[in-house]
């Protein structure tokens, strides 16, 4: 049962509270029939990330056991079969049909769905492809934002999208950033796309991303319906981008979001007063 859950990968369900933006960037997220609605939302899209998780580990289970960290995973270690595993993929899919009628509406379905369709695409030929890889990984985000606005019905500024779609790109290129460094030579026979990559490349990349992110951020504050103060967040996105560049740069932190939270505290303690300053500020009217 524990090589089950750990397949699931509940540490990357992290990124499934993307879901919650519409309903917090909105106003709306103290009205309990909508926050109810979007719970049930985020539950559902953990699980669906969760299929596709397990898909990804059912096909790359060779190449897992070339990686220094993936090769520990339940998998390739032969903690779980890979007969339990499609078998417990089936049962995670069942899950999602069945409670997304009961409890919310095809449209949602469709999102989980379309989600599950685009990854095992990438499962199988866009993750072998440079660039789109990086940006089927981005649409996988902008699909959890739209998620929690269908659940809720409430509309999503276009620069809040901009945004989701910007830093989770500046996420993916810095994870292959990782893996590159990570890996060195053997890098192209644990990921066979790596090898279309280098850090010199990636980091040209990201000098058009990480100021675009910010840039992105800085026009949803000034165009903000709530208050013109939220720009005052803008520093602690600021400093953010700057933190994760410098672990990534000194580190090697980055290649998995979910371990700069847990190792990293300034990182830690940024987002936390960033999350406390834009709810006081969208919450209390400031």
């Amino acid at each position: 049962m524990m090589a089950a859950l750990e397949l699931m990968r509940p540490k990357q369900w992290i990124k499934n509270f993307f879901v919650f933006a519409a309903v917090i960037f909105s106003g709306n997220f103290l009205r309990l029939d909508l926050l109810k609605v979007n719970v049930i939302t985020f539950v559902l899209f953990c699980i669906t990330s969760s299929i596709i998780y397990i898909l990804n580990d059912i096909v790359d289970v060779e190449k897992d056991r070339c990686h220094p960290d993936k090769r520990k995973r339940p998998l390739p270690s032969g903690r779980i079969s890979k007969s339990a595993a499609v078998i417990l993929d089936v049962i995670l899919f069942i899950s999602i049909v069945y409670f997304s009628c009961t409890f919310l509406n095809v449209k949602i379905l469709s999102v989980y769905l379309t989600y599950i369709i685009v990854n095992i695409l990438y499962s199988f030929v866009l993750k072998n492809l440079v660039i789109i890889d990086v940006m089927t990984i981005a649409f996988g985000f902008v699909l959890r934002v739209a998620s929690g606005s269908l659940a809720t019905g409430v509309e999503v500024s276009p620069w809040l999208i901009l945004c989701t779609v910007l830093l989770s790109l500046f996420l993916g290129l810095n994870k292959r950033k990782s893996e590159i460094i990570t890996l060195k030579d053997k890098s192209s026979s644990s990921r066979k796309i790596l090898e279309k990559y280098s850090v010199k490349n990636i980091d040209k990349m990201l000098t058009i991303v990480n100021p675009s992110v910010l840039m992105a951020y800085c026009l949803y504050t000034f165009s903000s319906t709530q208050s013109r103060t939220m720009m005052f967040t803008i520093p602690f996105v600021l400093y953010g981008i700057f933190r994760y560049e410098y672990l990534m740069d000194r580190k090697n932190i980055g290649g998995k979001p979910e371990d700069v939270f847990e190792r990293d505290i300034p990182f830690l303690i940024n987002i936390l007063l960033w999350i406390v300053i834009v709810i006081i500020i969208i919450y209390l009217k400031l």
